[in-house]
């Protein structure tokens, strides 16, 4: 009987152990691919990150080369006027009057952005 229980139970643990041998493989593919698609979405992440830093960098030079183009544009007007043989008409005061509203209102809108992201609310302009 000792033989009899030996292979008796020879033959529950094998495949028992067996079983668990695979279950055992399968979960570290499991993990392992796990790991790799973490990886994944963590370099898609910095990735994304990276191309939103250079998008608000390129909003950021638009915005200042906007103003800076404003400011030169009011400059070259206002020199303009000063000159006495240069007849300037309606338009170049209708132009600057336009281009300081438009510069008003970029700076209220900027303005607002600013106090929303500070205070992650929303803020019309």
């Amino acid at each position: 009987m000792d033989i009899s229980a030996a292979l008796l139970a020879f033959v529950a643990v094998v495949p028992s152990a067996v079983t668990g041998f695979c279950f055992w493989l399968i979960e570290k593919r499991i993990e392992r691919r796990a790991a790799r698609a973490d990886e994944e979405r963590q370099k898609r992440q910095a990735e994304q990150d990276r191309r939103e830093a250079a998008r608000q960098k390129n909003e950021l030079l638009t915005a200042q080369a906007i103003g800076a183009s404003l400011a030169l544009s009011e400059a070259t007007a206002r020199a303009v006027q000063r000159i006495p043989d240069a007849h300037c008409n309606g338009d170049m005061h209708e132009a600057l009057e336009y281009a300081k509203q438009v510069k008003h209102a970029q700076k209220d809108f900027l303005f607002g952005q600013g106090m929303a992201s500070i205070y992650k609310g929303v803020v019309e302009s």
